[in-house]
C-alpha cells in the first residue's frame, strides 16, 4: 500500500498502466473504492490512452482514506491509502442548493452566482485561450457555461482544436455565412464512436481546473443541437458511452455542475424520455451529487422534476423575462439562474444585440428578486470573428465590472440570499430570504431599486423607534453613498438618473 496526502475537496487520482490492445473504451472495466471513517463512495475509472487508465476520487473529510481498485484485467487489482489535509484558505467546497432557492459552498460560505457564457473556449486556439484567463483573472464572474463538444453556428465555422472521437470530420472549407444552415449534412463525417479522443477530454479538464483556480465554476454543457460532426445525432448506446465517459473524467472536480444540454428542446433526435435516462444515469453514476440543470431554447423544462437541482432558464418573452423570477421560484421551489437573457453586443440578432445598461439592469433585477442572472458579450469582430460569448478571448463591453460591483454587494446580504418583498409598483424591492432574518417590525434589512425609473427624491416610513443606516446605490457608476441615519418618516434625495438604488440597514 502507498501513503499520500491530497487536500479536502481536491482531486486525489490512482492511475494505473494496462493493456492497450483492443478498444480499451469498451472492452475494459475499472471501478474503485474509496473509504475514510465518514464515507464511502464507489467511482468509475476511465481510460486515458496510451494504456493510462485513471480514476478520480473527491474527499469530503480530513482523515485517513483508503481505497481498492478492480476491473476485468490483472492491473486494475490495486489498494493504497492517503491522508486528506484542511483545504486552503480559497477552497471552499462544491457548491450546494441551500435555504430552498440559493447556494452555498460546502463550508457553508454563500455563493452568488453571476455567470457568463463561453460555448467552445477551451476548444479554441492557446493564445485566445490565455486571453480568456487574462480576462477572468478580473474577477467578474463566478461561473461559465461552456460545451464538451464542439459548436456548429455563426460565427462558429473554424474546427475546433481536437474533437472528441477518432476519425476524419467534415470538410468545412466551403463554410461561410452565405452557405451556412442549422441542418447540417453529417454524411461528410466519419467517426469511431466508440474510441474516443482523450486530448479533447484533457482540454476540457485543464478549462475546469483553470477556473477552479480563479474561484469561478464549471457549468458543463454535456449536449447541444448546434452540430455539423453528427454528436447531436448519436444513438442511445453511444450517448451512454459518452456520458458515462464524461461522468468518470468531469464528476470529482468540485467545481463542475452538469447541464445536460443548452436549448434541449433544438434537439430534434432526443425525446423527453431520453432526457430522463440521461438524468437517471447522471443520479447513478456521479457520486458527489453535483448541481444539475437543463436548459431551454423556448419551452421550458418541468423544472418540478426532483432530478433537477436549479432552474437554468432562457428567455421567453423579448421584453419581460427576470421579472417573472419571484413567479417561477414559488412554482418550483428551487433556484432560478437566468443564464442566457440576451447578450450584449451589437450583432445582427437581438439575443446578441443589448446594451450594457440593460444587461446590467437586469442583472440586478433577477438578483433581487431573489434569482441570478448570466452574462454574455457578442460585439461584432470583423477581423478575426472572435466573440466572447462562443470563443472566449478579450471582452469589450461595459456591464462585466458593474456585474462585479453587483456580486459584491450580494455579498453582503445577511444570511444566504435575497427574495422580493413589498414595495410600490415603479421599484423591486429585496430582503433577505428566510424566517432567520425576519423581525417583529420586518426585514432589517432592504434594497430598493428603482431601475430605468429615475426618481428625484424617495420618502420612506419607518417606526420613529427604530434607527435605519442608509446608502445610496448608483449601480451604473459603481459607488455607494453614506446618506445618514433616519427614523419614522425621511425622504432620501436622488440623482434623477437611471440604475439607482437605496439600501436600508435596520440599526436599532
Amino acid at each position: 500500500m502507498s501513503t499520500n496526502r491530497t487536500e479536502r475537496w481536491s482531486v486525489f487520482e490512482v492511475v494505473i498502466t494496462g493493456p492497450r490492445d483492443g478498444n480499451p473504451f469498451t472492452e475494459r472495466e475499472l471501478s474503485g473504492v474509496f473509504r475514510s471513517k465518514n464515507e464511502e463512495k464507489r467511482v468509475m475509472g476511465f481510460y486515458d490512452g496510451e494504456g493510462v487508465y485513471k480514476l478520480r476520487f473527491m474527499p469530503s473529510f480530513e482523515e485517513k482514506y483508503t481505497y481498492e481498485t478492480t476491473g476485468n484485467f490483472p492491473e486494475a487489482q490495486t489498494s493504497g491509502s492517503f491522508t486528506v489535509t484542511p483545504p486552503r484558505e480559497e477552497n471552499h467546497g462544491p457548491v450546494h442548493v441551500v435555504n430552498g432557492c440559493h447556494f452555498a459552498y460546502e463550508d457553508t460560505t454563500p455563493y452568488y452566482s453571476v455567470g457568463t457564457t463561453c460555448y467552445v473556449w477551451e476548444h479554441q486556439p492557446d493564445e485566445v485561450y490565455e486571453k480568456t484567463l487574462k480576462e477572468l483573472d478580473k474577477g467578474n464572474f463566478n461561473k461559465m457555461r461552456f460545451c464538451v463538444f464542439p459548436k456548429h453556428y455563426i460565427h462558429n465555422f473554424k474546427d475546433p482544436e481536437t474533437f472528441p472521437y477518432e476519425g476524419t470530420p467534415v470538410d468545412n472549407s466551403g463554410l461561410c455565412e452565405e452557405t451556412f444552415t442549422y441542418e447540417a449534412d453529417y454524411s461528410g463525417n466519419s467517426w469511431d464512436f466508440t474510441r474516443f479522443n482523450p486530448e479533447h477530454f484533457r482540454r476540457v479538464e485543464r478549462a475546469i481546473l483553470d477556473l477552479q483556480k480563479r474561484g469561478i465554476e464549471a457549468d458543463l454543457i454535456v449536449m447541444h443541437p448546434y452540430d455539423r460532426w453528427g454528436f447531436s445525432a448519436m444513438t442511445r448506446e453511444q450517448d451512454d458511452l459518452y456520458w458515462k465517459y464524461v461522468i468518470a473524467r468531469f464528476a470529482a472536480y468540485r467545481n463542475v455542475w452538469w447541464s445536460l444540454a443548452n436549448e434541449y428542446d433544438l434537439l430534434r433526435a432526443k425525446t423527453l424520455k431520453d432526457w430522463e435516462h440521461y438524468a437517471d444515469m447522471l443520479c447513478r453514476l456521479d457520486p458527489y451529487n453535483r448541481l444539475r440543470g437543463i436548459h431551454n431554447c423556448i419551452a421550458f423544462y418541468d423544472h418540478t422534476r426532483p432530478w433537477i437541482t436549479h432552474c437554468s432558464l432562457q428567455r421567453q418573452d423579448l421584453y419581460r423575462h427576470v421579472e417573472y423570477t419571484a413567479d417561477y421560484r414559488t412554482q418550483w421551489t428551487k433556484p432560478v439562474v437566468w443564464d442566457e437573457i440576451a447578450y450584449e453586443g451589437n450583432i445582427d440578432m437581438g439575443w446578441g444585440n443589448i446594451s450594457g445598461q440593460e444587461l446590467t439592469r437586469r442583472f440586478w433585477e433577477a438578483s433581487l428578486r431573489g434569482g441570478y442572472a448570466g452574462h454574455g458579450e457578442t460585439y461584432v469582430d470583423n477581423e478575426n470573428d472572435v466573440l466572447w460569448w462562443s470563443h472566449g478571448g478579450e471582452l469589450h463591453g461595459e456591464s462585466p465590472e458593474r456585474i462585479k460591483f453587483l456580486h459584491q454587494i450580494l455579498c453582503q446580504t445577511p444570511g444566504y440570499g435575497l427574495r422580493q418583498g413589498q414595495g410600490s409598483f415603479d421599484e423591486t424591492v429585496a430582503v433577505p430570504d428566510g424566517a432567520d432574518f425576519l423581525t417583529p417590525g420586518g426585514p432589517g434589512y432592504e434594497i430598493h431599486y428603482y431601475g430605468f425609473g429615475r426618481p428625484s427624491f424617495r420618502d420612506f416610513y419607518k417606526s420613529p423607534d427604530e434607527s435605519w443606516q442608509v446608502e445610496i446605490i448608483d449601480t451604473w457608476e459603481m459607488t455607494v453613498t453614506d446618506a445618514g441615519i433616519h427614523s419614522g418618516k425621511f425622504r432620501i434625495s436622488l440623482p434623477g438618473k437611471e440604475y439607482m438604488a437605496v439600501r436600508l440597514r435596520k440599526l436599532s
